[in-house]
């Protein structure tokens, strides 16, 4: 894998992103967690993606626990911090965690310096190369939310004044470039172009979820970001696992196959866990065995070739699974096998989105 430039920016990274979202819980622990790390960097890897809302599902008990195993292993080898690009983010307004900010449901440009300075300490590192709002203040729709709703406006932090928080981050060198999370088009527009205005710092990528299940990211946001220069971080490329065939056979509650969504049942209840995104999952996984592939290669090749995604974050609990989503990168899927996908998706359209 080359590296490659992210968005107007001088950082280079590899076209797979190690996601931490795991790191903490119950089936990753520190040891699996920095086995994983150590791993990801020995196959080539050097974009590390994390939050401080992390592990997944949140909790007052876990928080931060993902950026403090991960600033362990930095701790414990000095040597990788200038070998890789480590990239976290601020979490965006409370959805319903009263231990956050004091369930305060706005992001001040304060509160995103604060965010900031407690990576930093659990990270262990005087500098994050991309720090990035993990999700909107404003009200959109997000996370499943498929409508604008106008009325559900609230005066919130502008983002003007958000970027310069991000600005004094930048200034004060603690920060090396910014990116957004689960944006919209319009978002991403908005924050280019006030940046480029006021002189505040520019985004350099939007992290949003792509993935065989969820192609929102081709209804406009796409030509938004290929116009101002922002690169896409797709994450979830096996939407929570329905497109690594686990669940075809027995479902979400598999209990002789328990991923995330069988052990955490409260993720059933999201977009992951819609009857119809599963029975998508099972079509395109059909179609992979089809071509001689397995469903992991399939849904994994989609993202990795695709031009509008500049890397791809994977997720992963063990080290085999890192292996097997790394040696996917070699899987190209022919012209007529994107046609049939493409055929799968009008009939299906976006179940995860």
């Amino acid at each position: 894998m080359d590296f490659i430039p992210l968005g107007r920016s001088d950082l280079h990274v590899s076209p797979i992103c190690l996601g931490t979202m795991t790191f903490g819980e119950a089936q990753v622990d520190t040891a699996v967690s920095h086995r994983i790390l150590d791993r990801a960097l020995e196959r080539g890897l050097n974009f590390i993606d994390t939050a401080e809302m992390y592990p997944v599902p949140p909790s007052a008990e876990r928080y931060g626990d993902t950026e403090r195993i991960l600033g362990d292993w930095l701790r414990q080898r000095p040597q990788a911090r200038s070998r890789i690009v480590l990239a976290t983010k601020a979490a965006g307004p409370v959805r319903g965690y009263g231990w956050l900010r004091n369930g305060s449901a706005d992001v001040t440009a304060e509160d995103i310096v604060a965010s900031c300075e407690g990576s930093l300490k659990r990270l262990h590192t005087d500098v994050i190369d991309l720090y990035q709002l993990h999700w909107p203040t404003r009200n959109v729709p997000m996370f499943g939310a498929l409508y604008h709703e106008p009325k559900n406006d609230r005066q919130v932090t502008p983002i003007d004044e958000q970027l310069r928080g991000l600005q004094r981050l930048v200034r004060d060198g603690k920060v090396r470039y910014v990116g957004v999370s689960n944006e919209t088009p319009w978002g991403v527009a908005e924050f280019v172009r006030l940046a480029d205005s006021a002189g505040l710092p520019r985004i350099v990528s939007v992290q949003n979820a792509y993935n065989l299940l969820n192609r929102a990211v081709d209804n406009g946001l796409d030509e938004t970001m290929q116009r101002a220069q922002v690169a896409l971080l797709a994450y979830s490329p096996l939407a929570f696992g329905l497109l690594t065939g686990k669940y075809d056979a027995a479902g979400l509650a598999d209990p002789a196959k328990p991923g995330r969504l069988a052990i955490f049942p409260s993720m059933q209840k999201q977009r992951w866990g819609r009857a119809e995104a599963l029975a998508a999952a099972r079509r395109y996984n059909a179609l992979a065995r089809e071509h001689g592939l397995t469903p992991t290669q399939l849904a994994l090749a989609f993202c990795y070739r695709n031009w509008r995604v500049a890397s791809t974050i994977i997720g992963v609990t063990t080290v085999e699974q890192l292996d097997e989503d790394i040696q996917a990168w070699d899987t190209t899927l022919s012209p007529e096998l994107l046609a049939a996908i493409d055929r799968i998706r009008w009939e299906c359209r976006d179940p995860a989105q």
